[in-house]
């Protein structure tokens, strides 16, 4: 199949759009979608100066979705004196899993040149996700746990190297399923503040809060986020992560198991096989609905109380903050 741009091999063909592209321009169409994304969502804030830079922690797994990210932020902005970019990597302690990962992160991160940390939930929280999953004290999946640390440890470092965003790489079949998830659970609120965190464009957007995200914590404020693969299609994002050669780790998490989220993915593969488009679709609807949604519900003056958690000094509607109370569970096992 040929290129329909330049009559070169084709190395895709996306079925929503009915384009065939050749290597050279299907790259350069994922570049522009983010590109695009970035100037829509006004992420370079236009006060931005060399003096004052924007502050952007990128959060760096390892995995293809974040190391596409980061390569495509370091091209686009690495250059620019208005950006200071820092790249977070979070080491669960997962054996056989994460070490390889981190490799991935390091090596990408001298490639680019790019500031880089890595933090351990051993060091900073002392526990290790291996633990936690034999312990399990509170029957829940692995995934809710981690996901309370993590955002966590993002927030913390995010806070302590000033960010101004932080940003995430949250592709578009990531995107779809959480939304479509939020809507069938049918709490309005939720995606609302969905669009406050992590939506909106930056100029939109109002107070945000961390329980936009699943197993969140209680209203807390944090840091605003960007999801700037959130337009790209995950397969077109390894596509992407194999052609440019981006040191990544492909390998899945042993412990991942999300069952509903599983079940919503499954739903939308299907849904995609037989109606290209369904995705985006879904993400164009459901960023309209919530926009609506946030400006009903915001600052209405229902939220919670917010204090500072009485263990780790994070912001929190309770005493003790949900990282505080998964922790003392799993040491009292």
């Amino acid at each position: 199949m040929d290129c329909d741009k330049c009559g070169a091999d084709a190395v895709t063909f996306a079925a929503y759009s009915g384009a065939h592209l050749c290597e050279d321009h299907f790259c350069r169409s994922v570049e522009k979608r983010v590109r695009r994304r970035v100037r829509e969502d006004g992420l370079l804030d236009p006060e931005a100066t060399p003096d004052d830079p924007d502050r952007w922690v990128i959060g760096l797994s390892g995995g293809k979705d974040s190391v596409v990210l980061a390569s495509i932020l370091d091209d686009t902005f690495g250059k620019d004196p208005r950006v200071e970019m820092l790249a977070l990597t979070i080491h669960e302690g997962i054996e056989g899993y994460r070490d390889e990962s981190v490799d991935a992160c390091v090596e990408l991160a001298d490639d680019l040149d790019m500031r880089h940390e890595v933090v351990s939930y051993a060091d900073e929280i002392g526990v290790e996700m291996d633990d936690v999953v034999e312990k399990d004290p509170e029957n829940m999946a692995a995934c809710a746990y981690c996901g309370v640390f993590r955002r966590d440890l993002l927030e913390t470092y995010a806070d302590e190297f000033g960010a101004d965003k932080l940003l995430t790489g949250h592709n578009l079949d990531d995107e779809a399923q959480t939304a479509l998830m939020n809507f069938l659970e049918g709490d309005v609120r939720q995606i609302a503040k969905h669009f406050d965190a992590s939506l909106g464009p930056f100029d939109e957007r109002g107070g945000a809060t961390d329980a936009a995200d699943d197993d969140a914590d209680d209203d807390a404020p944090f840091i605003p986020r960007a999801k700037p693969l959130r337009d790209v299609p995950e397969k077109e994002v390894a596509l992407y992560c194999h052609l440019r050669d981006i040191p990544a780790h492909m390998a899945e998490c042993p412990h991942a198991d999300e069952a509903y989220r599983g079940e919503i993915q499954r739903l939308l593969y299907d849904l995609e096989e037989n109606h290209p488009g369904t995705r985006h679709s879904i993400m164009a609807g459901y960023e309209e609905l919530a926009a609506l949604a946030a400006d009903r519900y915001r600052d209405d003056g229902e939220g919670p109380e917010l204090r500072e958690c009485a263990e780790c000094g994070s912001v929190t509607s309770r005493e003790v903050c949900r990282k505080c109370r998964l922790v003392a569970a799993i040491e009292a096992v």
